[in-house]
């Protein structure tokens, strides 16, 4: 059986396209599985996985869990707001107490860049990285990759534009990293204040007309805006923002072609995008939750594989 490069998911920068590629057959696999009546395998019956959520989370953890169960994992939940670290536990203590419970994987979403990556030299689980501040998502980025090669095939020479909150958001990076892995060109379009300064140097276009980035891509990746991470004023209004930089109905018609619409979640309707454009027949924003499960079930598969 072939296997990933790497012991663990810390980002996409650590995945070879070979890896990425990988994932996507087996996801595909996974994906007859849990279409089926029966939506079980024991694939990973041995395996115990903790997924430690120190950020909230619905979406993602829900379908961690569910590609675990569907996989036939033990499964321990465990959330910080309800935990010892509030009494100030460290975030290594924590893990080591979880581990000598003998669990093999550990999904992790941390507000602090980077503490995948410290965990990893520190224990011998797998450990998939669920989110680590502004800075990686990988299995949103493989989630969102896969969705577009299921509606456009090879993603090689295919435009991708990825619009709204670049600065405070860690699907953008993951994405940028996945797409030019594929071959694909990535471009990103918002407001000056919402673009990281250097984000050129990492081979990716920048725009700050939306018209014109549609005109260009095959697919928008349409993010929302992260109040909750901003403590600046980063634009002037959520109306201002959504009448510059929102995605409507008008904007599609006014186009000579058909693009694709994506959706990372939860989606803030009316601001980065309208209901009409969230809900329309060019949008793929409840196939990418469904394949969540899929691209999920393909990494833990494969981690597990290679113990």
């Amino acid at each position: 059986m072939q296997q990933l490069s790497t012991k663990h998911l810390l980002g996409i920068k650590y995945l070879t396209p070979e890896d990425i590629q990988l994932i996507f057959t087996t996801a595909d696999d996974f994906k007859e599985v849990i279409n089926r009546p029966v939506k079980k395998v024991p694939s990973l019956r041995d395996i115990t996985v903790a997924n430690l959520f120190f950020e909230n989370s619905t979406r993602t953890r829900i379908s961690f869990e569910l590609a675990e169960k569907r996989l036939s994992a033990d499964v321990v939940n465990f959330s910080a707001s309800s935990s010892s670290v509030k009494k100030g536990e460290t975030l290594l203590d924590t893990v080591n107490n979880i581990l000598s419970m003998k669990v093999d994987m550990v999904v992790m979403r941390h507000p602090a860049p980077g503490a995948h990556h410290f965990l990893s030299q520190h224990i011998d689980a797998n450990i998939i990285n669920a989110g680590d501040g502004t800075h990686e998502h990988p299995t949103q980025a493989l989630l969102d990759a896969f969705s577009m090669r299921e509606k456009l095939g090879d993603l090689a020479g295919k435009k991708i534009a990825i619009f709204g909150d670049i600065l405070h958001s860690r699907v953008a990076l993951s994405n940028i990293f996945c797409l030019q892995k594929l071959g694909a060109e990535v471009m990103v379009c918002g407001p000056p204040t919402l673009i990281p300064k250097h984000i050129q140097s990492l081979g990716v276009i920048v725009e700050h007309n939306v018209r014109e980035a549609l005109k260009w891509c095959d697919v928008a990746n349409i993010l929302r805006i992260q109040l909750e991470r901003q403590d600046l004023k980063y634009f002037p209004s959520l109306r201002e923002y959504s009448q510059y930089f929102g995605i409507n109905r008008k904007l599609l018609d006014e186009l000579d072609k058909q693009i694709v619409i994506m959706h990372p979640g939860p989606i803030n309707r009316g601001v980065e995008i309208t209901s009409d454009v969230a809900d329309s027949e060019h949008s793929i924003i409840l196939q990418q939750v469904e394949n969540g499960v899929a691209v999920r079930m393909a990494v833990l598969y494969l981690l597990a594989a290679g113990r």
